[in-house]
């Protein structure tokens, strides 16, 4: 879960409030905001993935994250 955080702030997304056991982030250029549950860990795949297709990015922008 951390790791993910770490990935949206990498990428200039902002918490911007928790409500509910779930945390919202966004940015400006965003239609929507990337929801989180903070009470899932860890985040299953498929939450991940709309997230990241809500940024606009892919798996492969995840991984390469994750190789720096």
């Amino acid at each position: 879960m951390n790791e993910f955080r770490k990935f949206l702030e990498y990428h200039g997304m902002r918490l911007i409030r928790t409500s509910s056991g779930h945390e919202v982030w966004s940015k400006a250029n965003l239609l929507r905001p990337v929801i989180l549950q903070t009470h899932v860990d860890p985040i299953p795949i498929f939450i991940v993935k709309n997230n990241l297709r809500t940024m606009g990015l892919t798996m492969k922008d995840l991984e390469d994250y994750f190789l720096l």
